[in-house]
């Protein structure tokens, strides 16, 4: 269901869309998630129907500096990002010079190759690594999840102290306009610590020894305002930050898959790449 409100004294119209985003519930163990197996995830889900504010439609266009996301005008020369190589040749340096650009850090290191996920109506969705899109409401990093990759991605040849470091999250669709599954993204402004509730993120790859790392999962919580972009191109990209040291930052953008109600039946099914990178401020 798509509806519409008015917003400022100019009468501008605010598309919202309605979704159902699945949060964590109270649990007496700690959560544990899977990227491959989710039959194995311990996660008590609390799904939710909220009102997700169409970014396209805002008066004021949401910024890295405010709620923690912006889109981004972004060419890349990656003709197809299915090819694992051709994204590895090209992809980290398009990355690297566009978080320099959008933080005014003094470094940026890519921290990973690019995830493909694709929308579960797609024969693809779950044929990769971590191929399916994420349907519960997490952000990537704990603080300490952070800090421990910020100081093991940091450029080697810079020897002065880190001051400050920030991680991003970068999100590309390569599918058509419009999209059925796109990605919700809560304003870091509206999240408050109690919310987030630490887990443990677990990559399972079959014929590997499994690893995790402690990610967020969160709570309910009404004062979340949550957005979206409608109709991407793959010449943009919704940038998000996913932990921020500076404390007069926002950070900690929660985030999740959902079902655009207001999308016409039997488009192409959601094609995405994300990549990840983080921004160094040294002293």
């Amino acid at each position: 269901m798509a509806t519409r409100g008015t917003a400022g004294s100019s009468g501008s119209s605010i598309r919202y869309v309605e979704g159902v985003v699945n949060y964590t519930a109270e649990m007496s163990v700690r959560p544990r998630y899977h990227a491959n197996d989710s039959s194995r995830d311990v996660l008590a889900i609390d799904p939710r129907r909220v009102r997700i504010e169409d970014a396209r439609s805002s008066e004021t266009a949401p910024t890295l500096a405010r709620e923690g996301i912006a889109i981004v005008p972004h060419a890349s020369r990656v003709g197809d990002f299915r090819n694992a190589a051709e994204v590895a040749a090209l992809h980290p340096a398009e990355i690297e010079q566009l978080i320099l650009e959008v933080s005014g850090a003094d470094a940026v290191s890519v921290t990973g190759p690019g995830v493909l996920r694709f929308g579960e109506r797609s024969p693809e969705s779950g044929k990769l690594n971590n191929s399916r899109p994420a349907r519960f409401i997490h952000i990537d990093t704990s603080d300490a999840t952070a800090a421990a990759f910020a100081e093991r991605s940091r450029p080697k040849n810079i020897a002065r102290p880190i001051r400050r470091f920030a991680h991003y999250n970068v999100w590309r669709t390569f599918s058509p306009p419009p999209q059925d599954v796109p990605l919700a993204l809560c304003d870091a402004r509206t999240v408050e610590p109690r919310d987030l509730v630490p887990a443990d993120a677990v990559f399972d790859v079959a014929g590997q020894p499994e690893w995790s790392f402690e990610g967020l999962v969160v709570r309910f919580n009404p004062r979340h305002r949550w957005l979206y972009f409608s109709g991407m191109s793959r010449d943009e990209v919704i940038v998000f930050k996913t932990n921020d040291s500076s404390q007069g930052e926002p950070s900690q953008v929660p985030h999740s898959a959902f079902d655009d109600s207001s999308c016409p039946s039997g488009v192409p099914p959601r094609c995405s790449i994300e990549m990840r990178a983080c921004a160094y401020w040294f002293g």
